[in-house]
Formats: C-alpha cells, sequence, structure tokens
C-alpha cells in the first residue's frame, strides 16, 4: 500500500501530546471569551427572568413577566424606536460617504495619505473629547452654528434643544466621529479590485459611472454588506453621545435603549428588568447579524 500525500494525512488527535499541546495554546483566548462573553450572556438571560434588586441580589422567579412588562413600558417602546431611527440615519451615510471618501482618496500620494490620517485620526477621539467638540459647535447663542447663522443674518438655532432636531444633530456629531472606519474598509475592498480591468474597460471607452457600476460596485459588496451591518449593530448600541450631549432629551426624544437599560439598573435597581431590555437589544443585534448572512448568501448567488 503506498504511503498517502502529506495534504490528506491525518490530522493530530486530543489525545496526543501534539493535541494538547495545540489546545494549551487557545486556552488563554477561550478562557477568557467564556469569562467575559458567553458567561455574561447566559447570565444576562438568566436574570432577566427574575425580579432581583441590584443591591440585595435576591430575587425570585418571574418568567416572561419583564418581557410583557417591556411591551407596555412606553418608555421602552419610545427608546426602542429612537435606537432605531438612529441606525437608520446613520447607517445609510456612514456607508454612502465613507465609499465616497474611498474612492476619492484610492490613489497614490502624499496628500491622500495625510487626508486618510485626518479623516481616520476622527475616530480615536474619546467619546468625551467628541461631544465636548460638538457641545462647542451648537451652543446656542454662541456655538459655531449659531455664529455662522448669525452672520448670514438668520435667526439661531439650537439643535440639541430641539425635540425633532436633537437626534440628527446626534446622528451627525457620530458620522463626524466614526466615519474614518468605513472609509478604511472600503479603501482595502477597492485596493483588491485588479488594475487590469479598469484598463481593458478604458480601451472600450467606458465611462467612469459605468465602470463604477459594473466593476466596482459588484467587486465591493462584500464590503458594503460588512460596513452596513456592523455600522448599524453598532449604533443600535449608541450611548454615549447620547448621555453627554443631551442625556436623552428633550422630550425623551433621544433616550436610547442602552440608556434605558443603564438607568433601569442605576437609577431604577430594577437589575432583572435591566437585564430583560438588554436580551431585547441582543435580539436586535441579532437581527442584524442574521440580515448579514442573507445578504452575503444573496450576494454568492447572484455572482454564481
Amino acid at each position: 500500500m503506498r504511503d498517502l500525500p502529506s495534504s490528506v494525512q491525518a490530522k493530530p488527535r486530543l489525545g496526543t501530546s501534539t493535541g494538547w499541546i495545540g489546545l494549551l495554546f487557545i486556552a488563554p483566548f477561550l478562557l477568557c471569551y467564556l469569562a467575559l462573553l458567553v458567561w455574561p450572556l447566559l447570565n444576562g438571560f438568566w436574570l432577566s427572568f427574575h425580579a432581583i434588586d441590584l443591591l440585595s441580589n435576591m430575587g425570585r422567579w418571574v418568567g416572561v413577566t419583564n418581557f410583557i412588562d417591556l411591551l407596555q413600558d412606553e418608555m421602552f417602546v419610545r427608546s426602542a424606536l429612537n435606537s432605531l431611527l438612529f441606525a437608520a440615519l446613520c447607517t445609510p451615510v456612514m456607508v454612502i460617504t465613507g465609499l465616497a471618501l474611498a474612492l476619492a482618496l484610492n490613489r497614490p500620494g502624499r496628500t491622500t495619505a495625510i487626508l486618510r490620517g485626518i479623516f481616520f485620526g476622527a475616530g480615536v477621539l474619546s467619546v468625551t473629547i467628541v461631544t465636548l467638540i460638538w457641545r462647542l459647535v451648537l451652543l446656542p447663542e454662541r456655538g459655531l452654528l449659531a455664529n455662522a447663522m448669525h452672520g448670514m443674518g438668520m435667526a439661531a438655532v439650537a439643535p440639541l434643544n430641539h425635540e425633532w432636531l436633537a437626534l440628527p444633530a446626534v446622528a451627525l456629531a457620530t458620522v463626524w466621529w466614526g466615519i474614518g472606519m468605513p472609509m478604511m474598509l472600503f479603501l482595502a475592498s477597492l485596493q483588491q479590485i485588479p488594475h487590469d480591468v479598469y484598463e481593458a474597460a478604458a480601451l472600450d471607452n467606458t465611462s467612469r459611472w459605468r465602470s463604477f457600476r459594473h466593476i466596482t460596485l459588484p467587486a465591493i459588496r462584500h464590503g458594503v454588506i460588512l460596513v452596513a451591518v456592523t455600522q448599524m449593530i453598532a449604533q443600535l448600541q449608541v450611548f454615549g453621545q447620547v448621555q453627554l450631549l443631551t442625556q436623552g432629551g428633550p422630550n425623551n426624544s433621544t433616550r436610547s435603549l442602552v440608556m434605558f437599560v443603564y438607568e433601569a439598573m442605576f437609577e431604577q435597581w430594577q437589575l432583572g428588568y435591566a437585564a430583560a431590555g438588554a436580551q431585547a437589544l441582543f435580539l436586535l443585534m441579532l437581527a442584524g447579524m442574521s440580515l448579514q448572512g442573507w445578504l452575503e448568501r444573496r450576494a454568492g448567488k447572484a455572482q454564481a
């Protein structure tokens, strides 16, 4: 019997010394993953079915009562709608603006490198610094926006004090803060496209729009799906910008789901109720991840 090629030889089993050595290598990550992600997730799920006070940490089993109360809680419903609206405001702008910046800066040169650094640099700032900057911009009567409107002979507007403008103002600050990461992801996707394809299109006198539509977009569609879904999931978890810019006001028009969970736990001390709200947020993010998987499969079928 001839020897099997190396590519089909038996892999090391867990009972062998090689298998145990491999397990030791991944053990630190596995332990951290279980301790910091899996256990809190399971524990939060267990807590959501109990009525527990944060201070006493003693409670009783209430089943799905917490979830029923959430659906009947006007503040929870308002917070959930605000979070969904915020994600709907930010995600398309992140995708379109990030792609536009990537297309404009996808070329060699010192100037483009500097501009990439400038756009990406805002993302390394803390949420405290970002909100401080935008407070100076949006201050009523004295902010940069108010001074600009006075200079044009217009009455100053205070977006953070307006019920219909506060959430878009927070979304604008968030886009300014986080646009660097989508831009870099799109740049990485664009740089994977062979230049020969564009050269062949240029020889056929293909317009830039047709090249973008028939070459660029199909080649980066997986990147577009990734950016859209990750941004949607990230914006559903908005907390810092809202907490520091508006404290959920005016009239609860910017209160998010994470802020609702935070207040239920640390202000009302209702640990089980807060855990139920967190599970509702988890379900929304899980729906976003499921959407990504569905879009990836659909894109793969279209490519095939």
